[in-house]
């Protein structure tokens, strides 16, 4: 279910930048401004995730999508280690397959450099700007998970506030950084353009921030603050982790 979850989002992300970037798209001739272009790319990925959290598989699994996210919720004690390397290896395999079956059906047209596999990469500001912004985004995507995911009024509206906050770092810190907070949403992209530039920052960046976040959140709240693992709880869905969501009174 994770890796069919990524998969799903590098489709998306992989078809929407061909249609909204490539040159012989009718998209990109009736939609001249590049930062419009890129806020509809953002709206349409922020609704991808958001449809994945609340589909009956993003129920299930907890929709992470993201092995870094994993890892910080084992390391908050919520996630058993096998489960961890698990959703870790099937995110890494959803995000090469999802981006290789794009290339499938988008022939030639994926790998113009304008869309390039949906590859994510520095920015003109560089390499360092690029690492800071990935650090920033996903030291706030993480404590936003934690803090309305576990909060008796807001949890079952964490799917939403995730793809909002995803629409405004594609419309806004994209340019910077390309916007990853994910390795394997980078790598997947990177296995099939062969484009391997910079990849340490989509390793390092990411990890610094969510488990900054982690940390941070343990510290204000307290490690019982933090109740599951799943971003979705409000489902008849069987949860696999650590789970002690009753506890929150929802």
């Amino acid at each position: 279910m994770e890796g069919a979850a990524l998969g799903f989002f590098m489709i998306s992300a992989c078809t929407f930048g061909v249609l909204l970037e490539h040159p012989a798209s009718p998209f990109y001739h009736a939609i001249t401004n590049p930062d419009l272009r890129r806020a509809l790319a953002g709206m349409a990925m922020g609704l991808t995730l958001i449809a994945i959290v609340y589909s009956p598989w993003g129920k299930q699994s907890g929709a992470h999508l993201n092995p870094v996210l994993t890892f910080t919720f084992l390391l908050l004690g919520k996630v058993e280690r096998w489960d961890a390397f698990f959703y870790g290896l099937s995110q890494f395999a959803g995000g090469i397959l999802g981006v290789l079956a794009s290339a499938l059906f988008w022939q030639t047209a994926i790998a113009d450099p304008r869309v390039n596999y949906s590859v994510t990469l520095p920015g003109p500001d560089g390499a360092g700007v690029a690492f800071v912004a990935e650090v920033a985004i996903s030291f706030l995507q993480m404590l936003l998970v934690l803090t309305v995911s576990n909060s008796k009024r807001f949890s079952r509206f964490t799917g939403f506030f995730a793809g909002v906050m995803v629409a405004i770092y594609i419309t806004l810190e994209a340019p910077l950084s390309g916007m990853s907070m994910n390795p394997a949403r980078t790598f997947g992209s990177a296995f099939a353009a062969g484009e391997w530039r910079d990849l340490w920052i989509y390793f390092a960046a990411p990890l610094l921030g969510m488990l900054s976040a982690g940390a941070f959140y343990r510290l204000v709240r307290g490690s019982r603050a933090v109740f599951c693992a799943k971003l979705h709880h409000h489902n008849d869905k069987r949860c696999i982790f650590h789970c002690n969501f009753k506890e929150l009174g929802v």
